[in-house]
């Protein structure tokens, strides 16, 4: 059986090419679209401007600074033999540095932590604030705060900069003498 090969008229063939162009045109114009930039974001909002009396400023102690004390509290305590943590502490009682020394105990590390954080929110050594609990007794409960001796502010003109914790050695009262070699070792210009 022979098959006999079609012929396709001239209406035929310009007719199924405009059909094919069409298609193809229809193909890249959804591409073009398809990878058109999207609309540009509406600008943000202008920070909003605040009056010079809406405002403060106030002082931190630098990371230098920081170190400096831990360092000098952590040496005065390795002088004496015993083996602690110092914590240094902003004056918002976020960690600035903490050094844990060789040998401390693994509840010291927090114990400098809140011991600093205690010293900076009530600008006072914890001993004093120790002694305070016996007519409040409910300030221990406050989160984060440790009233044992071994805290130490640091103020610039009477105002909490920082505050210095170390936890570890036999006593509250040696923790607290070396957190008060570091804030003298800042205080003097280290």
């Amino acid at each position: 059986m022979q098959h006999k090969a079609k012929k396709f008229t001239t209406r035929t063939k310009v007719l199924s090419s405009a059909a094919l162009l069409a298609a193809l045109g229809a193909g890249l114009a959804g591409a073009v679209s398809a990878s058109a930039d999207a609309p540009a974001a509406a600008p943000a909002a202008a920070p909003a401007a605040l009056k010079a009396k809406a405002t403060f400023s106030s002082d931190h102690l630098t990371v230098d600074a920081a170190t400096a004390a831990a360092r000098a509290a952590l040496d005065a305590a390795e002088k004496e033999g015993q083996r602690v943590t110092v914590a240094v502490v902003d004056r918002n009682g976020n960690t600035v540095v903490t050094l844990r020394g060789d040998g401390a105990g693994p509840q010291s590390y927090e114990s400098a932590i809140r011991k600093a954080y205690t010293a900076v929110s009530w600008n006072a050594p914890t001993s004093e604030l120790a002694k305070r609990l016996q007519s409040a007794p409910n300030l221990k409960d406050i989160p984060g705060t440790l009233f044992l001796a071994g805290g130490a502010p640091v103020a610039k003109d009477n105002a909490p900069i920082a505050g210095i914790g170390v936890a570890g050695a036999p006593s509250g009262d040696l923790d607290e003498k070396f957190a008060r070699a570091g804030a003298d070792a800042i205080s003097n210009g280290g």
